[in-house]
């Protein structure tokens, strides 16, 4: 098993003075709780603290290395209440968890668009735009998840009133254009050219054989942001690739029930049992893998910062590319073989079985492989 690295309190006091930075210290003036978001059970029961400056409830979210890129909040508005207009100098994309209500988005130039949510719709905060949420219901809170490059900018700075106060328009960002949260159908490759999705649940996918197992797979820039997100969705009955990448990709499960396995190379798997709602975030150059042993197809967005993806000299992330070629997925055929029957039993469970043969068969063709009854039988 991989050590902890837990060193001695002697030697930890060296290092003292750099535990904290202006990011900690600007949230806990803030009022609210830092907690680790390795593994979140599940987003919309997490405890909220009031957040008095913005005029809601909250709670941040931090993973081992967000002091170099990303953090998490989730967020409630109370039933009939907005929060506080703010504008940042910091990039910012949102989920919402539940309820339904609306957001304003303004610039100096006076520049106002304003847009309707509900549970499922994703969009981002132009940079340094003013913003304003709204809860639509007199009786139901709504409750937001958010993903923010706050560390980088503000350990940058240590100014709060330089990032939260300055007066400047990104207009290459933001200009008031009238359909700017409009959803858009026109994809690039993977990339979905839009602002605004109303309902990550059922956006349609394009399918991705590079991810194994019939799954598909859909990318979002929205704002033209650093911080960008995808879409994944697998059969019932598959599990994805197991694969690595730099940190601060923070999945979330929006439908389904499985679990995910993440691992320092050369360790043991960690298990993580998941549900709607979940998060999970690999550490940094983790190996992991997701699981549907649910009787439903299983989908999970993650949202992360551009420093996640590892590229080859193409642009493609070494997540994706097979470690056979140099690249950081682990193919199924080079896979443990306890994997597969801890996934039989765990699918046994729920009185289903796995889909997965056409898979391992599919990867072998070609490659001068043994046939998938072989490998079981060495493997038995």
């Amino acid at each position: 098993m991989a050590k902890d690295a837990i060193v001695s309190d002697e030697f930890a006091k060296k290092f003292a003075a750099e535990k904290e930075t202006p990011y900690t210290r600007w949230i806990k003036s803030e009022g609210l709780d830092l907690i680790s978001s390795t593994y979140v059970q599940n987003l919309n029961t997490v405890e909220l603290k009031p957040w008095a400056r913005r005029g809601g409830l909250g709670v941040f979210m931090n993973h081992e290395a967000s002091r170099t890129s990303n953090d998490c909040y989730v967020c409630e508005i109370p039933p009939g209440k907005t929060l506080s207009p703010q504008r940042q100098l910091f990039e910012e994309t949102i989920m919402i968890l539940s309820g339904r209500g609306s957001t304003t988005v303004w610039n100096d130039a006076g520049q106002r668009i304003t847009f309707e949510w509900k549970a499922g719709a994703l969009f981002a905060i132009p940079l340094n735009c003013w913003h304003q949420h709204f809860n639509g219901s007199g009786r139901e809170p709504a409750r937001f998840v958010s993903v923010t490059n706050a560390p980088i900018v503000i350990n940058l700075y240590e100014d709060l009133d330089f990032i939260f106060g300055t007066k400047y328009d990104f207009k290459g960002r933001f200009n008031g254009e009238p359909d700017y949260f409009s959803a858009k159908d026109e994809t690039k490759g993977f990339l979905l050219a839009t602002n605004f999705v109303p309902d990550a649940g059922n956006l349609p996918r394009i399918t991705a054989k590079e991810r194994g197992a019939g799954g598909g797979h859909i990318r979002f820039n929205f704002a033209k942001s650093s911080l960008n997100s995808h879409i994944s969705q697998f059969p019932i009955g598959t599990y994805k690739k197991a694969h690595a990448h730099g940190p601060g990709a923070h999945v979330i499960i929006l439908s389904g029930t499985g679990y995910s396995l993440m691992w320092p190379e050369g360790d043991e798997p960690r298990y993580y049992k998941w549900e709607v709602g979940t998060m999970i975030v690999p550490p940094n150059m983790w190996l992991h893998q997701h699981f549907n042993t649910g009787p439903t197809p299983a989908r999970y967005l993650a949202f992360k910062h551009e420093g996640v993806a590892i590229r080859n000299a193409q642009g493609v992330p070494k997540a994706w590319i097979s470690k056979r070629l140099g690249g950081d997925q682990v193919d199924y055929r080079d896979e443990n073989p306890e994997t597969r029957k801890q996934f039989a039993t765990e699918l046994a469970k729920h009185g289903l079985t796995t889909q997965m043969d056409k898979a391992y068969e599919a990867e072998l063709e070609g490659a001068g492989g043994k046939s998938l009854a072989a490998e079981e039988k060495e493997h038995a």
